[in-house]
């Protein structure tokens, strides 16, 4: 079997970082399947995850490891890690209570491509939580 066959095929996890070392995780609640968020991991942040069973991500604007949920409590625990074909991507069904986002909806995309338009948005979700009550700046 080629490499990329026992990559696309194989049974190993073999995740594929990119050159700054991190992999796009795609977090979906395992009970609705909706899509709360996008972020990314390296390597350390993928071994904690598996380990302790809670998603934690890297940072790209902190440049640094961040549990989900260590400020505003709304943790993600990890009940599976898909990984796609070319192992370049992960999907972590996780179990949530409420408001994924950091400004206060259940999941990041709460908003949509309004019909018919080019570049207007409409809200398509109500907010879960207030977020200045839980992150004081």
């Amino acid at each position: 079997m080629g490499a990329s066959r026992i990559v696309e095929e194989g049974l190993e996890f073999t995740p594929n970082f990119d050159e700054n070392g991190l992999i796009a995780a795609i977090a979906q609640d395992t009970d609705t399947g909706q899509i709360l968020m996008v972020a990314y991991m390296n390597r350390e942040a993928l071994d904690l995850t598996i380990r302790n069973g809670y998603a934690t991500y890297f940072s790209r604007s902190r440049q640094k490891l961040w549990k989900k949920g260590e400020q505003s409590g709304h943790i993600q625990k990890v009940r599976q890690i898909l990984v796609d074909c070319d192992q370049d991507c992960l999907i972590l069904k996780v179990t949530v209570d409420q408001g994924q986002c950091h400004v206060g909806y259940q999941s990041c995309f709460y908003r949509a491509v309004k019909e018919n338009s080019e570049n207007e948005l409409e809200f398509i979700a109500q907010k879960t939580y207030d977020p200045s009550k839980i992150y004081k700046k």
